[in-house]
Protein backbone atom coordinates (compact mmCIF):
# COMPACT_ATOMS: atom_id res chain seq x y z
CA UNK A 1 0.00 0.00 0.00
CA UNK A 2 2.38 2.26 1.08
CA UNK A 3 5.74 1.47 -1.22
CA UNK A 4 4.54 4.01 -3.89
CA UNK A 5 4.50 6.63 -1.97
CA UNK A 6 7.27 8.45 -0.43
CA UNK A 7 5.61 10.85 1.68
CA UNK A 8 2.59 11.01 3.12
CA UNK A 9 1.70 14.17 4.99
CA UNK A 10 4.42 17.26 4.37
CA UNK A 11 5.03 19.60 7.12
CA UNK A 12 5.08 23.23 6.04
CA UNK A 13 7.13 25.45 8.31
CA UNK A 14 4.96 28.94 8.62
CA UNK A 15 6.06 32.05 10.75
CA UNK A 16 7.10 29.32 13.24
CA UNK A 17 4.32 27.55 13.53
CA UNK A 18 4.07 24.03 12.67
CA UNK A 19 0.86 23.22 10.12
CA UNK A 20 0.56 19.42 9.58
CA UNK A 21 -1.97 18.23 6.74
CA UNK A 22 -2.99 21.77 6.00
CA UNK A 23 -4.01 22.31 9.73
CA UNK A 24 -5.11 18.82 10.32
CA UNK A 25 -3.01 17.22 13.36
CA UNK A 26 -3.48 13.47 12.71
CA UNK A 27 -1.66 10.49 14.77
CA UNK A 28 0.31 7.94 12.43
CA UNK A 29 -2.05 4.73 11.28
CA UNK A 30 -0.48 1.51 12.21
CA UNK A 31 -0.67 0.21 8.65
CA UNK A 32 2.12 2.76 7.73
CA UNK A 33 3.79 1.71 11.26
CA UNK A 34 4.34 -1.62 10.52
CA UNK A 35 5.35 -0.60 6.86
CA UNK A 36 8.48 1.61 8.16
CA UNK A 37 9.11 -1.12 10.87
CA UNK A 38 9.08 -4.21 7.84
CA UNK A 39 11.28 -1.76 6.09
CA UNK A 40 13.97 -1.50 8.29
CA UNK A 41 13.55 -4.86 9.77
CA UNK A 42 17.24 -5.91 8.44
CA UNK A 43 18.75 -3.40 11.27
CA UNK A 44 18.21 -5.83 14.07
CA UNK A 45 15.09 -6.32 16.47
CA UNK A 46 12.57 -3.62 15.21
CA UNK A 47 10.03 -2.85 17.63
CA UNK A 48 7.14 0.20 18.45
CA UNK A 49 5.57 1.59 21.15
CA UNK A 50 2.86 4.06 21.34
CA UNK A 51 3.57 7.27 22.62
CA UNK A 52 1.48 10.23 22.87
CA UNK A 53 -0.56 9.31 20.32
CA UNK A 54 2.33 8.55 17.69
CA UNK A 55 4.84 5.85 17.99
CA UNK A 56 8.81 5.29 18.44
CA UNK A 57 10.64 3.30 17.39
CA UNK A 58 13.27 0.56 18.65
CA UNK A 59 16.25 -0.99 17.49
CA UNK A 60 17.48 -3.75 19.47
CA UNK A 61 15.87 -1.93 22.20
CA UNK A 62 17.05 1.09 21.77
CA UNK A 63 14.97 3.80 20.47
CA UNK A 64 16.35 4.96 17.26
CA UNK A 65 13.71 6.96 16.31
CA UNK A 66 9.66 8.64 15.52
CA UNK A 67 7.01 8.12 13.35
CA UNK A 68 4.68 10.96 14.13
CA UNK A 69 1.99 12.26 11.65
CA UNK A 70 2.72 9.37 8.84
CA UNK A 71 6.62 10.19 8.50
CA UNK A 72 9.38 8.29 10.12
CA UNK A 73 11.41 10.37 12.26
CA UNK A 74 15.12 9.01 12.87
CA UNK A 75 17.50 10.36 15.13
CA UNK A 76 20.72 12.34 14.29
CA UNK A 77 23.63 10.85 14.86
CA UNK A 78 27.37 11.77 12.85
CA UNK A 79 27.18 7.80 11.04
CA UNK A 80 23.48 8.48 9.77
CA UNK A 81 24.72 11.76 8.32
CA UNK A 82 27.26 10.10 6.80
CA UNK A 83 25.36 7.79 4.98
CA UNK A 84 22.41 10.33 4.44
CA UNK A 85 23.86 12.51 1.80
CA UNK A 86 21.57 15.31 1.96
CA UNK A 87 19.66 14.62 4.67
CA UNK A 88 16.39 16.95 5.91
CA UNK A 89 16.42 17.76 9.14
CA UNK A 90 13.02 18.71 11.11
CA UNK A 91 11.61 18.19 14.59
CA UNK A 92 8.97 15.36 14.67
CA UNK A 93 6.60 17.64 16.83
CA UNK A 94 6.43 20.59 17.88
CA UNK A 95 8.91 21.66 20.45
CA UNK A 96 10.95 18.65 19.82
CA UNK A 97 14.97 18.66 18.95
CA UNK A 98 15.61 17.83 15.18
CA UNK A 99 15.28 14.29 13.62
CA UNK A 100 16.17 12.98 10.29
CA UNK A 101 13.28 13.39 8.13
CA UNK A 102 13.43 9.58 5.76
CA UNK A 103 10.74 10.85 3.16
CA UNK A 104 11.98 7.33 0.93
CA UNK A 105 10.78 3.97 2.41
CA UNK A 106 11.52 2.19 -0.29
CA UNK A 107 15.21 0.87 -0.43
CA UNK A 108 15.11 -1.61 2.40
CA UNK A 109 18.89 -2.52 2.40
CA UNK A 110 19.73 1.37 2.59
CA UNK A 111 17.30 1.71 5.05
CA UNK A 112 18.39 -0.80 7.51
CA UNK A 113 22.12 0.47 7.32
CA UNK A 114 21.62 3.69 8.00
CA UNK A 115 19.17 2.42 11.03
CA UNK A 116 21.76 0.00 12.29
CA UNK A 117 24.47 2.91 12.12
CA UNK A 118 22.11 5.11 13.87
CA UNK A 119 21.75 2.23 16.12
CA UNK A 120 25.30 1.58 17.01
CA UNK A 121 26.30 5.00 17.73
CA UNK A 122 23.09 6.13 20.27
CA UNK A 123 24.23 5.26 23.93
CA UNK A 124 22.54 1.97 25.55
CA UNK A 125 18.93 3.40 27.08
CA UNK A 126 19.42 3.77 31.84
CA UNK A 127 18.13 1.43 33.27
CA UNK A 128 15.38 2.32 35.28
CA UNK A 129 15.24 1.99 39.12
CA UNK A 130 13.22 -0.29 40.85
CA UNK A 131 11.44 1.38 43.65
CA UNK A 132 11.78 -0.79 47.36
Amino acid sequence: LYSEQKVFYKRVLNNDKYSYNGGINMASNIEFVEYVCDQISGAGDITYKKMFGDYGVYCNEKIIGLICDNQFFLKITKAGKDLLHEAIEAPAYKGAKPSFLIESLDNREYLAKIVYATYKELPMPKLKKTKK
